[in-house]
């Protein structure tokens, strides 16, 4: 179609008029690219930026934000940062970076006069961390109350030799270390330590007046271990804010075991009459066992005399002296109040 027209124009018009509509177009489209960059190149240039136009286009066909960068120069430039270029700030907005907040804590860093430079800004800034924050708390130094408020438990409790729980809240005011910033541990590491020196600090007094009496002992021992090694974070003081005296563990701990210790000699008791009982069961039936037995020898002594009467063994008068002595002796038993078997009767 493009074809047809340039014959329609050739068979009408002079080749020096077509190529001055071409130049016309080529003109109109260049600044309608350029237009919409022209109001940031204006300010780069009256602050002195040195943000050119082709730094401009390119940015276009690179997906970077022209306006972020360019403001971000002029504050660099204004601020009197060195050391910072166009394509500094371009390679950390492709990286993903906040490049406003970067220039903004090196502006409040320089003012601060904290050592930072813009590639360990933009570290900090890629390693997630707010790096703006990180140089407002280098100067402004923030408290973290231990344990914190969103830790199911609102005190941390320790108990003293004697026995006594203590329960503690403390406040910690750190300082934001730039130089350990990236890589060093946050601010859950900081309230885990300081709890764990609390309790250490508690259980190791000899009982819990002398922590209540003296409770900034707690805090020098505590700082004196060096929490706050391997952190983003400088521990500047450690303060008590409050102790409290909880339950007597010791008392308790020792109710438990005297509870513990009854339980366990009952039942050694209780296992120990089960036996006898069982031992006396086993007695009874031996001598219900033994009196069958000594039944079973007497009914054979009738038997046993019969035969020695027939055999002549056993003389008449034998058998009835034998008989006046066992009657005898059963009216003795009787009247002594004895059974047959030797027992009293009851």
């Amino acid at each position: 179609m493009l074809i047809d027209i340039l014959a329609q124009l050739d068979e009408g018009l002079p080749w020096g008029i077509i190529i001055a509509v071409i130049l016309i177009l080529i003109a109109i489209g260049f600044l309608f690219v350029i237009g919409q960059f022209i109001s940031l190149w204006i300010q780069a240039f009256m602050s002195k930026a040195s943000v050119s136009m082709l730094d401009l286009i390119g940015m276009k066909f690179r997906k970077v934000d022209a306006r972020i960068v360019v403001l971000s120069k002029i504050r660099v430039v204004k601020a009197g940062l060195a050391g910072i270029s166009t394509n500094d700030l371009e390679t950390h907005y492709l990286a993903g970076g906040g490049v406003p907040d970067v220039i903004s804590s090196l502006i409040a860093a320089d003012r601060a006069r904290i050592d930072l430079n813009f590639k360990t800004a933009c570290a900090i800034d890629l390693a997630g961390r707010d790096v703006l924050e990180a140089v407002h708390t280098s100067v402004n130094p923030k408290v973290i109350d231990c344990p914190s408020s969103t830790s199911s438990r609102p005190t941390i409790d320790a108990v003293a030799k004697d026995g006594i729980q203590l329960k503690a809240r403390c406040r910690v005011t750190v300082r934001t270390n730039i130089e350990r910033l990236v890589g060093g541990a946050t601010e859950e590491t900081i309230i885990a330590r300081v709890g764990e020196g609390i309790v250490t600090s508690i259980g190791s007094a000899e009982d819990y007046k002398a922590v209540l009496e003296n409770p900034d002992g707690i805090s020098k021992r505590v700082l004196e271990k060096g929490l706050d090694s391997g952190t983003a974070f400088e521990i500047l003081s450690i303060d008590i804010a409050d102790v409290d005296v909880g339950a007597n563990i010791g008392a308790k701990l020792q109710a438990d075991q005297a509870e513990a210790d009854k339980r366990r000699f009952q039942a050694e008791a209780e296992k120990r009459a089960a036996m006898a009982r069982a031992r006396e069961a086993e007695m009874s039936a031996l001598v219900e066992e033994n009196r069958a037995k000594v039944v079973e020898a007497e009914a054979t002594i009738p038997l046993a005399i019969s035969e020695a009467l027939r055999s002549g063994n056993l003389g008449v008068m034998d058998y009835y002296r034998y008989r006046n002595i066992q009657a005898d002796t059963s009216m003795r038993d009787s009247i002594s109040g004895k059974d047959k078997t030797g027992e009293e009767k009851k």
